[in-house]
């Protein structure tokens, strides 16, 4: 093989090799422009202050979540959600527990 044939090769393979590179790179730009930026979703604790800031009265834990579940299509967990609860009562956050697995907004 004569250095020519040997430089031809090497350059048709690296031209096959950049064209295989920019159809990636163009699939991963279309497919970057597709792609639609997901909402954040709702924590746990807002979804609780909404519901009862809605609400205006104390909720008992059970309540909060039936509510949660009709109206923002989630299903909390129970013991999660008294235990978040809980520790936004004791930082004095938002939160003041008014009995048993009741709670309402602080000030309200």
């Amino acid at each position: 093989m004569e250095k020519e044939d040997i430089r031809d090769i090497i350059l048709d393979t690296m031209v096959v090799s950049l064209k295989a590179q920019l159809r990636a790179l163009k699939r991963m730009r279309s497919s970057a422009e597709e792609e639609e930026p997901r909402e954040k979703s709702m924590s746990q604790i807002d979804i609780a202050f909404n519901i009862l800031s809605a609400a205006g009265t104390p909720l008992h834990v059970s309540q909060i979540i039936a509510e949660a579940e009709k109206s923002y299509g989630v299903k909390l967990e129970r013991e999660s959600l008294v235990s978040a609860l809980s520790k936004k009562v004791m930082k004095e956050d938002r939160f003041v527990r008014t009995g048993k697995n009741m709670f309402a907004l602080k000030g309200r």
